[in-house]
């Protein structure tokens, strides 16, 4: 923060200066949707106020989600192209390429948490999973792998850092920059690794649910305090496990990572899908 604000003369300085805010908006604005308590009903002056523990509750939260996440690619691409360098181009690419490799395993793994739950609504998905046993990441096992190893190369973290690999990349798409301009891209990387662990906890975890916390028969305020903590809780784990990954495993070779995912995790997407859609059919 403290460092001199460089621009460099050979960039383009438009493009050069909107590309961290173009990558740091989608995964701040993602998180409006996601629910981190129950609704609470109390009554203030005589009058019945319905209290949400979430900034935007919508009726197609998931498709708001995928939309607003598939933007934050084009804050890496413009910081590679507006900053003109080579290295920073080709992680731009390598970043772009990635990101929508794995967008669409991503997807598929939502959509089969959909057809469970028969709702696009984050709210009605955590209420859907009311009971342990009930938890998606129970009853979605092979979309729960497939969201999480998708997740770690929609942030572009290890081992799917390849868009700012040292060795052959210097520093990727953020090269050129320095000062604020650096930070408000590692700030984007941590806020899209937050909001990723918050939706693995709201899909696959029963977000804020506790079970059995209604049989406990607790002061509402209590019980939404408890919610609130379960649902930081569960996504602090998540958070956890990233960092964990992040320590043990090596860096994927850019071949290995686009195998991976068109050749493996595609067609598990789509198969998943497929069982999925028998079970809610016939079951």
């Amino acid at each position: 923060f403290t460092k001199e604000d460089i621009v460099p003369s050979h960039v383009d300085k438009f493009l050069y200066i909107i590309a961290p805010l173009v990558s740091l908006f989608p995964a701040l604005v993602t998180f409006a949707v996601v629910p981190f308590g129950d609704q609470m009903t109390v009554n203030m002056f005589d009058h019945l106020v319905t209290i949400q523990f979430q900034v935007a509750d919508i009726n197609v939260g998931i498709l708001y989600i995928v939309g607003i996440a598939s933007l934050g690619v084009y804050g890496l691409i413009v910081g590679g192209f507006g900053s003109n360098n080579k290295y920073s181009m080709l992680g731009g690419l390598r970043s772009s390429a990635q990101m929508i490799s794995y967008e669409l395993p991503m997807g598929l793994a939502i959509i089969s948490v959909v057809m469970l739950s028969g709702s696009l609504r984050l709210n009605d998905i955590v209420t859907d999973q009311s009971s342990l046993l009930a938890w998606n990441i129970f009853r979605q096992p092979l979309g729960f792998i497939i969201f999480f190893v998708a997740a770690f190369a929609e942030t572009n973290r290890l081992p799917f850092d390849l868009p700012e690999a040292e060795q052959e990349l210097v520093g990727g798409y953020h090269t050129e920059y320095s000062s604020m301009k650096f930070s408000a891209f590692m700030i984007s990387e941590y806020s899209h690794i937050i909001t990723a662990s918050s939706l693995v906890a709201t899909l696959y975890l029963g977000g804020w649910q506790i079970p059995g916390l209604a049989a406990l028969n607790l002061p509402i305020v209590a019980e939404q305090l408890l919610q609130i903590l379960a649902f930081i809780v569960k996504t602090s784990f998540i958070i956890f496990i990233f960092m964990w990954v992040r320590w043990t495993l090596p860096r994927f070779r850019y071949d290995q990572l686009m195998n991976l995912g068109w050749k493996s995790m595609v067609p598990l997407g789509l198969l998943n899908v497929v069982l999925t859609a028998a079970v809610v059919a016939f079951f």
